[in-house]
């Protein structure tokens, strides 16, 4: 992709954060905007040999990526900072951790349980000059507690599974009073109820819920906010698979 092209497309993405109201409270400064249009096109040239993603539209991207990633911490900015620990389950092509990163200052480990994924985030974080705030690991979630020696501040995670489930993995990785956040569509009662059985079994509230439109028409999304107050009810993690095979809060 060509500079003029680049600046294109951080210019776009500027005045689509300038003009979104429930982005206001995000600060995204020029250079910060500079390495979210950089990392979507280190993933669009990536796409082109290994399947990251199925959005190839740069301009859809800028919104189903990068504008749908910073809509995580759009109600409450300073959930995240540079003293924070960010664990993303699920990232993909870095979504939504690196956006989250980038804006925020915080240290953030990226995990996938596809290695190529793993692999291509690793790329990008090196081209990006992001190593020393980012790790990638090629891990299940439920690996995770044993790997990391410490807890996490905030654990997000974008529609990679239904909440209960990531409710459980979100658990044993977070610190007390950490909060998890899910990104999700147009969740149901019924997932919402059982995410909230799961809940209280894995130590956690439920904290929020915080609705919004993408910009251009491009979908509705729900983030489902969970803060940590106690231990679980049962030791987790569970064995590797258990928490799709047999997930907590089903009635």
């Amino acid at each position: 992709m060509n500079q003029n092209s680049h600046e294109v497309l951080t210019e776009e993405l500027l005045e689509l954060l300038a003009s979104d109201a429930d982005l206001s409270l995000i600060t995204v400064t020029p250079e910060m905007a500079e390495l979210l249009i950089q990392h979507l096109e280190l993933v669009v040239e990536k796409n082109k040999r290994i399947n990251l993603t199925r959005i190839t539209n740069e301009h859809e991207a800028i919104v189903l990526h990068i504008i749908d990633s910073l809509l995580f911490i759009a109600h409450k900015p300073t959930v995240l900072g540079p003293d924070e620990k960010l664990l993303d389950v699920g990232t993909g092509a870095g979504y939504p951790g690196l956006p989250l990163t980038i804006v925020s200052g915080c240290q953030s480990t990226l995990i996938d349980s596809v290695g190529k994924k793993v692999n291509a985030v690793e790329e990008f974080t090196d081209a990006m000059g992001l190593v020393d705030r980012v790790s990638s690991l090629h891990v299940r979630a439920e690996e995770v507690p044993e790997l990391c020696h410490s807890r996490f501040d905030v654990v997000v995670a974008r529609a990679v599974a239904q909440t209960n489930v990531l409710i459980e993995y979100a658990s044993p990785c977070l610190r007390r009073n950490g909060t998890l956040l899910v990104g999700k569509g147009n969740p149901s009662d019924e997932e919402i109820q059982a995410a909230s059985r799961a809940a209280r079994i894995c130590g956690l509230e439920a904290s929020g819920r915080f609705e919004y439109e993408l910009p251009h028409d491009l979908g509705h999304r729900t983030i489902l906010a969970y803060t940590k107050t106690g231990n679980p009810r049962i030791k987790l993690p569970r064995q590797n698979g258990m928490a799709k095979k047999n997930p907590l809060g089903l009635q």
